[in-house]
């Protein structure tokens, strides 16, 4: 395969999801051993993930949740701190937050990396202006970057100049305008004085004369190539000359601290088509330019809450290795989803072992921990195993946890001038009871929801089904001549489901 069949180390494992908290996985792995780290926690670290998916969003003030704060900070230290301790010497460290807490994490992180070790404030503009009637509206996140050692591992960005900066100060034509656009003039010298080449006159002008003391750019014979190759300006009535640049031949500017070039994951946006229903869901381009900046092709990047798997994806599509961690089941089915659908990543076993692909670790795939999860995480367990797509809301479903969409229902074609949603009405529901034994008023509720739907074949799912429940269904069956498969999670987890799938 590529560079990422090799495996980095031969202390740690990569490309693997691990399922439970992050601070339990981080003690297991060894010292100095990720390149790039970048973490997206939730402010609140209690947060409850029943509402894990399509939570609306917060309008609690800073003064409710500033009660929580100290919760948080002593939450995230110990992850911090193993953390640091699990970066290389020339990695760096990304921490990702927004204006509630970003103050307090700074002085946590200045704690355990040293303040000489901080490199970068970064403002993500995450959204357009909007109206706050209690004062300034809140745009933006903020990245901590922290490096690990004096020399981190650090690619420069670019992004395209504006249209604004082109128009308005490339205004200068010249014999190369067809090929090389027009131009603006920078100046050739440096401040300071120099005692080798680019301190001597050049074309009778002395750059020590200019200014306080300064010097060229270049030696004078490489100012003699620019000036045969017509990239430098003399003024027409003298005066120190300058270098052409063209605008078509700019390279871009590099980023800086304030980037406002990425849009958020919303319904309006270029990142719209990413968009799982994850309400903290970042784009993909935002976590591109972090591993493109701050690792190179087979360096291992952790991402120790990944959420939706965003950082996986661009470590994966940019030949990174990766490791990746999330306390919620259904975020790392979800995650490990979105690796086989949008990287082509197969998640298996033995293809993993050989380095073709992925697998998941310690996932609740027992009974047992299956009847203690919270119910909105055993829904979405149960959907997502049967290859559905579970409800972004967990109130209003009407008696419907998941869709599955028939692979027949799927078109040839992509693309709105395809009719790409033409064929979203072929789907089949999914109910899921988070119960011993389902019974007849389940039964009844989902027939109810399925002729109101009018779906002809629905899923339902539970760990037992009542006698009185099968015979529902089958009733169902002939006095509608509509199906209703019962599935026992002991079928799911024994994968003997396939035949009731057809």
């Amino acid at each position: 395969m590529c560079a990422l069949s090799r495996k980095p180390s031969s202390l740690l494992d990569t490309r693997v999801i691990y399922c439970g908290d992050n601070l339990d996985q981080l003690r297991k792995l060894p010292d100095a051993c990720v390149d790039l780290i970048y973490i997206d926690p939730p402010f609140n670290s209690n947060r409850n993930y029943e509402v894990f998916w399509g939570e609306t969003k917060e309008k609690r003030s800073f003064e409710d949740r500033h009660e929580s704060t100290q919760a948080y900070i002593e939450f995230m230290r110990p992850r911090c701190v193993e953390l640091a301790r699990v970066i290389k010497k020339t990695g760096s460290f990304y921490y990702h937050c927004d204006w509630h807490a970003s103050h307090y994490v700074k002085v946590m992180l200045d704690q355990i990396f040293g303040e000489n070790l901080f490199q970068n404030e970064i403002v993500w503009k995450r959204t357009t202006a909007h109206a706050d009637t209690h004062g300034f509206g809140h745009v933006h996140d903020i990245i901590f970057r922290y490096s690990n050692g004096s020399k981190p591992t650090f690619n420069v960005q670019v992004k395209e100049h504006s249209q604004h900066y082109i128009d308005n100060y490339f205004i200068n034509t010249d014999e190369y305008v067809e090929t090389r656009g027009k131009f603006r003039v920078n100046d050739l010298t440096g401040s300071g004085l120099r005692n080798g080449e680019t301190g001597q006159p050049w074309r009778g002008i002395d750059p020590s004369k200019i200014g306080k003391g300064r010097h060229w750019m270049r030696t004078p014979a490489e100012l003699d190539e620019m000036a045969k190759d017509g990239r430098i300006h003399f003024p027409p009535r003298g005066g120190i000359p300058g270098w052409k640049r063209y605008a078509n031949e700019l390279m871009g500017q590099p980023v800086d601290s304030i980037w406002d070039d990425i849009p958020s994951v919303t319904n309006f946006s270029k990142a719209s088509r990413e968009s799982l229903g994850y309400p903290t869901q970042k784009p993909l381009a935002l976590l591109e330019r972090i591993i493109q900046a701050s690792s190179n092709e087979n360096d291992i990047v952790l991402d120790a809450f990944c959420g939706c798997g965003t950082a996986l994806v661009a470590a994966q599509n940019l030949k990174r290795q990766w490791i990746g961690i999330d306390i919620s089941p259904t975020a790392c089915r979800v995650m490990a989803k979105r690796l086989r659908d949008v990287c082509r990543l197969p998640e298996d076993e033995k293809l993993w072992r050989v380095g073709r692909g992925f697998v998941v670790r310690d996932l609740p795939w027992t009974e047992k921990q299956l009847r203690t999860i919270p119910p909105f995480e055993f829904e979405n367990w149960a959907v997502i195993a049967l290859g559905g797509i579970p409800n972004k809301a967990q109130v209003g479903d009407m008696g419907i946890d998941g869709r599955i969409y028939p692979v027949s229902s799927m078109p040839t074609k992509s693309g709105k001038a395809a009719g790409e949603l033409d064929f979203m009405d072929a789907w089949y529901p999914i109910q899921v009871k988070q119960k011993e034994k389902a019974g007849r008023p389940d039964i009844d509720m989902f027939e109810a929801a399925m002729l109101r739907e009018k779906r002809s074949k629905g899923f339902f799912v539970s760990f037992e089904f009542s006698s009185d429940a099968l015979r529902e269904v089958d009733a169902f069956f002939r006095r509608e001549h509509c199906i209703i498969v019962p599935l026992t999670v002991r079928e799911i987890l024994d994968e003997t489901i396939a035949m009731k799938l057809a």
